[in-house]
């Protein structure tokens, strides 16, 4: 995913990076902006991990309760 910036003169494109942790969170890292169901954002942070397994006490992010209650190991298609 990339964040397109327009300003008087030029483009500038943000990369953002999406991480599928084994047995743990998506960490999120870049300019992205987290948006709840209803609109509203959540403090912007340049580094954040979300919660996967539903155990977090700090929903939407991690706070690690996965730990040895979770499994899940996602790999993306090998490129030919």
């Amino acid at each position: 995913m990339m964040k397109l910036s327009v300003w008087e003169g030029g483009i500038t494109l943000t990369k953002v990076q999406i991480k599928v942790n084994d047995n743990g969170s998506f960490r999120v890292t870049g300019d992205v902006e987290l948006v709840d169901s209803q609109g509203n954002t959540f403090p912007a942070k340049p580094a954040f991990s979300l919660c996967r397994c539903g155990l977090s006490k700090n929903m939407p992010y991690c706070d690690a309760s996965h730990k040895g209650k979770f499994e899940s190991v996602v790999r993306a298609p090998e490129a030919e």
